[in-house]
């Protein structure tokens, strides 16, 4: 399904930073208008895979992995917490709390990487194989700026 139906060319602003942040934004507002019939936006899809892969991950340990603070890994578990697609627990001292999937998050997951695969495929058809791949390196290059 190709869910892209434009281009729209942009002037790009002589601050790196920005025209990276302006590619971001509109990456990521295109999964998540591909992912709304999952309920799930794509930030909240990746928070619940990596609490998938992690099994029982401390907040904490969980931000590391996701590499953000800790108060916006909070405020992006609190609608899933109250949708039920997770739980927090004590954990094994009293200082740290667990993170789990429920199996309500699995199957609202699985939904979502249905979707999340229609969004992929547009998006690589969009760029085509050369760009995608020129995508892929410089975005890992760019993420080694901070290890």
């Amino acid at each position: 399904m190709n869910h892209i139906s434009q281009v729209y060319p942009k002037y790009p602003s002589i601050c790196l930073c920005m025209n990276v942040r302006r590619a971001s934004r509109a990456v990521t507002q295109f999964y998540d208008e591909v992912l709304k019939p999952s309920g799930l936006s794509v930030v909240q899809l990746s928070l619940l895979q990596h609490i998938e892969v992690a099994q029982q991950a401390s907040i904490s340990n969980l931000a590391k992995l996701m590499r953000i603070d800790r108060t916006t890994l909070n405020r992006n578990m609190k609608p899933l917490t109250d949708a039920g697609l997770i739980v927090i627990r004590p954990g094994e001292d009293s200082r740290t709390r667990q993170v789990m999937i429920t199996a309500a998050g699995q199957a609202t997951m699985a939904t979502a990487w249905e979707l999340w695969g229609e969004a992929q495929v547009s998006l690589k058809e969009y760029l085509g194989q050369e760009e995608l791949i020129k995508l892929i390196e410089l975005s890992s290059k760019l993420e080694a700026l901070v290890p």
